[in-house]
């Protein structure tokens, strides 16, 4: 084998290793973002508040209350912190 088709052959190994690795890097990359893209959905739910000196105060908004279960508003109303939805 000649120096000339050492050079080409060391040229194409380290191309092509070079190429695979920013073709893996763009892959993951565009895999990363599609993927967090699609989970930046937001819910919101109301979780119980807790006053700075540790007592727990109940939430008595009426849009709050309307969607409460009577078990949640018997905890609030017990002054305990809500378990039950």
């Amino acid at each position: 084998m000649n120096i000339a088709k050492k050079w080409i052959l060391t040229a194409v190994l380290a191309g092509s290793i070079a190429g695979g690795a920013l073709g893996g890097t763009l892959l993951g990359a565009a895999n990363g973002n599609a993927a967090s893209n699609t989970a930046t959905t937001t819910t919101t739910t109301s979780t119980p508040s807790v006053a700075p000196s540790g007592r727990f105060v109940p939430n008595e908004d009426a849009t709050h209350e309307a969607n409460e279960s009577a078990a949640r508003e018997a905890q609030e109303d017990a002054g305990q912190v809500p378990t039950v939805p």
